[in-house]
């Protein structure tokens, strides 16, 4: 009986747990996606390009329109993600790329936003305009990149 009992329990514990780490991985792994305006050309980049443009390297698209890249601030939680599994880099490595442009006067910082709205909302209406965001926060108002 006593047996039974801790069989029980255990069985009952594996389940709330089981339960509360999947409902954590769910949420966890929600897939962030590359945004642009509609009108941008090219619907695949490779994840050197993805860099190149976020590093503010790659500064035209192929059809010479400028690139306008919006970010969230640095210590956005999906920023860190984002920075960390599409870009191979740290967050910092990106801003002291960043700040090494700025401060040389050979380039410029990217577009920081807020949050989700004003990251939708700029990027619909800014040509050239690339960002990210997690699917959930999409509409038709912009273009979704493939990343290959």
């Amino acid at each position: 009986m006593f047996f039974k009992c801790i069989r029980y329990k255990i069985l009952l514990l594996c389940l709330v747990f089981g339960m509360l780490s999947n409902s954590y991985v769910s949420k966890a792994s929600e897939t962030i996606v590359i945004i642009t305006y509609p009108e941008v050309e090219p619907q695949t980049l490779s994840k050197n390009t993805l860099r190149s443009i976020f590093s503010m390297r790659l500064k035209t698209w192929p059809d010479n329109i400028p690139i306008r890249v919006f970010v969230l601030p640095d210590d956005h939680p999906i920023h860190s993600t984002f920075t960390k599994e599409i870009l191979n880099v740290f967050s910092y490595q990106l801003r002291a790329t960043w700040d090494r442009l700025v401060f040389s006067g050979t380039g410029q910082a990217p577009i920081k936003v807020n949050n989700y709205e004003e990251m939708l909302t700029g990027v619909a209406k800014t040509p050239g305009a690339i960002g990210y965001l997690k699917e959930r926060h999409l509409n038709n108002s912009v273009r979704v990149l493939n990343v290959e």
